[in-house]
């Protein structure tokens, strides 16, 4: 491990279905880890915990999320925007569900302008470090994500990703595949990059292994300055990864 201080973390996107688990397993690691979370709303606060650790603010409006940034050693963001489905829809028409996005959360504002001014307000406050949780499928601007509601999801991702490594902060860039509700531990993780391991039949991946190797990468020094797709093998097919910093030494350093 890269150091036995404790570090002092906040986790934006905490009131998210990946967001919270992260901000959940710092909690239970404080010999570790001190945690902050950053949620939208009240209502959010009070579902992960409504403590004095978990801050509301916008992250389009970056003077909001300064004091969250105070003496912070490592941010983790997992803010994303989420498309919603038209109501009216009858899954026997035979057609398919159309989508939109709510007003101010657009992906172009939520996961290009807001991960920016977290970046910009991270590098101000002097964050060492920054993990990002990102997507699959930035490579292909065809990709049928970027159709929903209009938003082009995928493409102002993959810009807030250049962003942070252009930025001269310290980072860690994960994009994951296609996101499952199941226990975490118990697989293979797959690393790969521009988005090959979509061609194969391994694109799922726990939530929970999405925000374990957040964490992780906050203690291994092969992780830093690095960008990479990740996946997993079924669960029951091949060893579970246990070994981070051999995983994070199979990813090479470029974007």
């Amino acid at each position: 491990m890269a150091e036995s201080s404790v570090k002092t973390v906040l986790v934006t996107g905490a009131g998210g279905r990946t967001g919270r688990i992260v901000y959940e397993k710092l909690k239970q690691r404080a010999d570790q880890f001190a945690v902050r979370g950053l949620v939208r709303t009240e209502e959010s606060k009070e579902k992960i915990s409504g403590s004095e650790d978990v801050y509301i603010a916008d992250i389009c409006q970056p003077e909001t999320v300064k004091s969250a940034l105070t003496n912070v050693d490592a941010l983790i963001i997992c803010t994303s925007s989420v498309p919603k489905m038209k109501p009216g829809f009858d899954p026997g028409s035979g057609g398919r569900p159309e989508f939109y996005f709510e007003d101010g959360c657009y992906p172009e504002q939520v996961d290009w302008i807001g991960q920016k001014n977290q970046i910009d307000a991270a590098k101000v406050s002097g964050v060492k470090e920054i993990v990002l949780v990102g997507s699959m499928g930035g490579t292909n601007p065809s990709h049928p994500l970027n159709s929903l509601g209009g938003g082009k999801i995928l493409i102002w991702k993959r810009k807030a990703e250049q962003y942070l490594a252009d930025s001269g902060v310290p980072y860690t860039i994960i994009r994951p595949g296609g996101l499952i509700d199941t226990e975490g531990g118990l697989r293979e993780l797959l690393i790969g990059k521009d988005d090959e391991l979509l061609s194969t039949d391994t694109k799922t991946i726990p939530r929970a292994d999405v925000a374990e190797l957040s964490i992780q990468a906050l203690l291994f020094e092969e992780a830093k300055n690095k960008a990479f797709d990740l996946a997993s093998k079924p669960e029951g097919e091949g060893i579970p990864t246990k070994d981070f910093k051999s995983l994070f030494s199979q990813v090479t350093p470029t974007f």
